[in-house]
């Protein structure tokens, strides 16, 4: 028998860095009755704060849903780990913390394609509308948001020498990445507050449970949309054991990210009608887009050894230091227990055809095999590369032995100028690290090594190296009319069907040049001020 949960005004299906923002929005003011349901579960464990707790949480069934792709070719046949949060906040709980807007170009581009309202100077206020930045307010900055915006509260020697060798080599060293136009090396602004993770459910959700109007169900999984003559009514969900099912009024708003939510999708009978007919689904609308469009960044990570300088390596597997890193955190809110797992970035191109900035590093002062590994216990730093727009598409779907378990596909390289952009990348690594800047450190190649030196042996290291950055977007993206492989129309609406939205990182048409948590933030902020425009 189906547990009846209520009627609501709107159901969101997700409580991540956009749901828990659309949450925040639709209940204000009192006047509509809103329920979140959340799969994963409360954010009660000490890591979710610390910011040094992704060490812990990356890997840790816990907090991490434990996804991972299929086997790659391009990454010579390995299943990389897919992570995504598994509590309030979502991957916001989990991440890098790295408040990151992108280029003004990324979503003039999204205008540009058929989508109005969707240019730089379109989404600008919705990412100022939530931003709460420590600097004095300008154009690009305001404070007296809800998400709490911060300079790192830690400095590395190794990282500062790191960013001179960037301008020593050409790359600006500039203040702000987040002005529109990102090229340059600077430290990364964090989400954090006084030396603490500020997640998205701890900047949106946590403030709006005190609302009446607002109920929230954790460790609730969705299992799909119900429907009637052609309107979204409400979701069908399991909850303490038992099949449950909630009403909407208005809207059923999807909000579970790139992974989760064309899988409720198709669950939902939304999806390429040839694929739903033969998982056993019958189709309610037709739409092939729903999990095609997989973007990502790949992230590619050399190893350097360096010599005469402190890394979190030698600090970690220090008793002395490690201790002092406990005590600096509990007396000052500040030192490596504040770290984000990259603290210095480096936006610059690959070559002299790009005219802008197309790749990403990400400079840490440690290594590691992989996240949820240990440390090394020799002194290193990481110089993480990605090709901020690859053009390889990937897939996300329902897989065909578990409804309820997502078949994930990069398709990693599969486009052969991503092929070249890599090549390209790991050359621009190698001329940092032989900058003037460094050469007191000593910085040795420990992988992928100095002998892989020809495009087959680097494309070969790159598949045993790279990894991806957390980035999934793309997989129910927006398109404008006549456009086949659209599923959501400029307003998130899912094409075919009333009453049902999407607001997350899916949506995205194509990848922003930057870390996403902050775009899918706005996304969340520009869908409810839609969903209450469309009200009147």
């Amino acid at each position: 028998m189906t547990r009846d949960m209520g009627e609501y005004d709107y159901v969101v299906v997700g409580a991540g860095s956009s749901g828990c923002v659309m949450a925040n929005r639709l209940s204000a003011g009192g006047r509509n009755r809103v329920l979140v349901v959340e799969a994963g579960g409360l954010d009660n464990w000490i890591w979710f704060h610390i910011p040094v707790g992704y060490l812990f949480a990356i890997g840790n069934p816990r907090a991490d849903w434990m996804f991972e792709t299929a086997t790659e070719a391009a990454l010579n046949g390995r299943s990389i780990s897919y992570p995504r949060g598994k509590v309030i906040g979502g991957s916001s709980a989990i991440n890098a913390m790295i408040y990151m807007r992108g280029q003004a170009r990324d979503y003039d581009l999204w205008r540009q394609k058929g989508l109005p309202g969707w240019g730089w100077e379109d989404v600008l206020p919705h990412f100022l509308a939530s931003e709460d930045h420590e600097a004095p307010p300008n154009e690009a900055h305001r404070s007296g948001g809800d998400w709490r915006v911060e300079r790192p509260r830690i400095r590395w020697d190794v990282l500062d020498a790191v960013r001179r060798a960037a301008t020593e080599m050409g790359v600006p060293a500039i203040d702000d990445f987040n002005s529109g136009d990102n090229e340059g090396t600077a430290y990364f602004d964090v989400n954090q507050k006084s030396g603490l993770r500020f997640s998205a459910a701890r900047a949106f959700l946590k403030p709006a449970l005190k609302r009446e109007n607002l109920r929230l169900l954790t460790k609730a999984l969705a299992r799909h949309v119900t429907f009637d003559e052609g309107r979204a009514t409400g979701l069908v969900f399991e909850y303490e054991g038992k099949t449950c099912k909630a009403a909407a009024r208005a809207e059923v708003v999807l909000c579970s990210g790139a992974v989760a939510t064309p899988c409720l999708l198709e669950r939902s009978g939304i999806g390429d009608a040839s694929r739903l007919w033969g998982m056993g689904i019958t189709p309610t609308v037709d739409l092939p887009g729903v999990g095609e469009n997989l973007q990502d960044h790949l992230q590619i990570r050399p190893v350097y050894r360096v010599s005469n300088v402190r890394t979190l390596n030698t600090d970690y597997h220090n008793l002395f230091r490690r201790g002092m890193m406990g005590l600096d955190f509990a007396l000052r809110r500040r030192g490596p227990l504040t770290m984000a797992p990259s603290q210095l970035g480096i936006f610059t191109r690959s070559g002299p055809d790009m005219d802008r900035a197309d790749l990403e590093f990400h400079i840490q002062p440690l290594s590691l095999d992989s996240w949820g590994s240990g440390l090394h216990k020799f002194g290193a730093i990481t110089a993480s590369v990605c090709n901020l727009r690859p053009d390889s598409r990937g897939s996300i779907h329902i897989s065909a032995n578990d409804a309820m378990r997502p078949d994930i596909r990069p398709n990693y390289l599969s486009a052969e100028r991503d092929r070249e952009v890599a090549v390209a990348s790991l050359g621009v690594a190698r001329k940092l690290m032989r900058q003037p800047a460094l050469a007191r450190f000593n910085p040795v190649e420990e992988k992928p090594g100095p002998s892989v030196d020809d495009e087959a042996s680097i494309l070969k290291s790159v598949g045993d190296l790279a990894t991806t950055i957390f980035h999934p977007v793309g997989t129910a993206r927006m398109g404008p009319d006549g456009d086949r492989g659209a599923v959501l129309d400029a307003r998130l609406r899912v094409r075919g069907v009333g009453g049902l939205r999407v607001a997350d990182a899916s949506v995205m048409p194509s990848i922003t040049s930057g870390n996403t948590n902050a775009p899918s933030v706005m996304i969340g902020e520009k869908g409810a001020a839609m969903i209450l425009e469309d009200v009147g």
